[in-house]
Formats: structure tokens, sequence, C-alpha cells
């Protein structure tokens, strides 16, 4: 298993990097504008991701949960908004559903008491974009959620 670091900003509130994988934020901004190469695009109010590198995130008719990564489906606990499936990769979380716990075959450990993940481990020798991409959609879900 290979670990990687999830690491945040010097306050703890904004991931700065997965791994080798650096996420840029604007100058004054909460959320991230790239990740890697990837450029991510919000609403016009900036609070809804809308696409990732050019593949669209697609929302329900009445702007609830997230819907669709592109040709990915997201589908939901009957009575939670936990995503519990991202196209190919299921997702799971703990026996308190308030920790993602994994995203395919990335699991995710969390420091002691904490509610960010802190590093990710995953078989093999580096990160495949489609599991980082599983991987980052999964990171924002949890943290919408967290902020309510």
């Amino acid at each position: 298993m290979v670990e990687m670091e999830l690491a945040y900003d010097n306050l703890g509130s904004r991931l700065r990097r997965i791994g080798p994988v650096e996420l840029t934020y604007g100058t004054l901004g909460i959320r991230p504008q790239t990740v890697g190469s990837w450029e991510l695009e919000y609403d016009r109010l900036g609070t809804r991701l809308r696409s990732v590198g050019g593949v669209a995130v697609e929302y329900g008719a009445l702007g609830g949960n997230c819907q669709a990564l592109g040709v990915w489906q997201l589908e939901y606990d009957f009575l939670s908004d936990h995503p519990h499936q991202i196209g190919p990769y299921d997702l799971t979380y703990d026996h308190l559903g308030s920790r993602l716990r994994t995203v395919g075959r990335v699991e995710l450990d969390y420091g002691l008491l904490g509610t960010r993940p802190t590093a990710v481990r995953y078989p093999g020798g580096t990160l495949p974009d489609d599991d980082l991409l599983a991987l980052y959609l999964a990171l924002y879900l949890q943290e919408e959620r967290l902020r309510g």
C-alpha cells in the first residue's frame, strides 16, 4: 500500500495537497481554483462546483445533491445526503456515518479525533487520474456537507 499525505494550510481549513497534487486558491478564496492541472469552475455565485478539468458536475432539478460527474452517476443513501457511489467507485463511511473511509480502493486515514482526513492509502505506485477525480469529488462533497 502506498500512503500519501493530505496537507492543509496553516489554519488547517483548506486542503492544499493530495500527495504530490497541489490545490491552488484565489487570493482571498475559500474554494480551490485548481487540483493539479485540472481547473475548477463554480457557478456565478461561486458556491457550487460546476466542472473539474472540463468534466461537468450536475445537480438535481431543484438544486439538491450532486447527481453526476461527467458520465458517472452518483447514488445516495436512502435517508441521508451521503453519496455511496460515484460512478464505479463505492464510498464507505465509519459506523456513525460522519467520516468517509473509502473511495473505491482508496482508504482515508484521520488523525486522532479528527474530522478531516490526514492521509490516503491505495494499492499500486501512482494514483490514477480517475481515482484522484473520484477522491477529490468525495472530499469536496464531504466538506460541503460539513459546512452545512
